[in-house]
């Protein structure tokens, strides 16, 4: 089978290697779609700067993958021939405090192997997976729903579940990549009272406005705080992302969060600097940290994406064949775009 690698210098390379067999407890999958994350490009793509949990280790690349189950190994005790399956990407020891909570992200073992990382991942027309690594997308949710749960929304769900949304609350997302346009769209579904973006790239400015995920969306500036205190009555919002990763934008969103706020913080890399007494301490305000999801909680999000009919697929802006993986990493990684699938040809349309 045909493989995709990232030799960190800004391209891809592909290989020809044997279809794996799998092993006890685990099964084959027929990659349907492998949806292109963010850390892919900043950690892998352009350079290999990613330590630990982040260091690529020549596999497969691909770490949002979604298929069909088409071999089993023995020992298998749910998923079957024919099943429909989103990999959650993290492959933990199973036994460590984490793993035990389902949230093999922070999996403490030397045994940790992330798919697209450490262990062949997505970016192939098949992949080895670990029937305990899977969750189940059902028939109403397409194979491009599933690879942004993979990862994406699955981040976005866990920073909401742990500051909690709802109709009480005015909302503000700072970069409007398919990480913060995931953001907006899952707020909207729980019933933010209003939503506010910044975003420079017109491209997804657009795509915003499109799909009507935002009242407001702000160009990034000096003004960005003053704006959003103006649209809010002078009070702030009551929740904020950043997805931006940068010092700026992390800096806004804590800054226009109001008196006992929420801000959590998604987007990787780089720093902030804010002033803790004025920022957070006297206004009483909570930053929070979020990475990825645990297993239990992206299997709820499926079934909420089902409940509420909500498509992520609707943030894919363009859908690539394997052999032309190239052109979807170089399309990331410029920016002008939604999210970027590599998919199976009976998924391209």
């Amino acid at each position: 089978m045909k493989g995709a690698y990232l030799p960190g210098n800004s391209t891809v390379e592909f290989k020809t290697v044997p279809i794996p067999k799998p092993g006890y407890g685990q099964v084959l999958v027929k990659m349907k779609a492998c949806t292109i994350c963010g850390s892919d490009i900043r950690a892998i793509y352009r350079e290999h700067t990613g330590k630990g949990a982040e260091g690529y280790q020549g596999v497969i690349a691909g770490h949002e993958p979604c298929g069909q189950v088409v071999e089993e190994g023995p020992g298998i005790r749910r998923f079957t021939k024919g099943s429909r399956v989103i990999v959650y990407h993290i492959s933990g020891c199973g036994v460590c405090h984490d793993c035990r909570m389902g949230y093999m992200i922070s999996c403490s073992s030397p045994l940790r192997a992330a798919y697209g990382w450490q262990r062949d991942g997505g970016m192939a027309e098949y992949i080895l997976c670990d029937e305990k690594d899977l969750v189940e997308l059902p028939d109403t949710l397409s194979y491009a729903d599933g690879a942004q749960v993979a990862c994406g929304f699955g981040t976005v769900y866990e920073a909401i579940y742990k500051i909690g949304v709802s109709g009480a609350d005015n909302v503000l997302v700072v970069g409007l990549g398919p990480v913060g346009l995931a953001t907006l769209m899952l707020c909207r579904a729980m019933g933010a009272k209003k939503l506010f973006g910044i975003e420079s790239i017109p491209y997804r400015v657009e795509l915003a406005k499109k799909l009507n995920l935002a009242d407001t969306i702000l160009t990034p500036g000096p003004e960005n705080v003053k704006e959003i205190l103006d649209l809010t009555g002078g009070r702030g919002v009551e929740k904020a992302f950043d997805a931006s990763a940068s010092d700026a934008g992390r800096a806004a969103a804590i800054r226009a969060a109001r008196q006992w706020g929420k801000i959590a913080f998604v987007g990787e890399g780089n720093t902030v600097s804010f002033n803790p007494s004025p920022d957070i301490i006297h206004p009483q305000k909570t930053i929070y940290g979020s990475w990825v999801t645990s297993i239990w909680l992206m299997e709820n999000l499926v079934e909420e994406l089902v409940r509420w009919d909500l498509h992520p697929d609707l943030l894919v802006t363009h859908r690539f064949p394997l052999d032309k993986a190239g052109e979807a990493y170089r399309l990331m990684d410029k920016g002008d775009c939604g999210k970027v699938a590599v998919c199976a040809d009976e998924e391209l349309k």
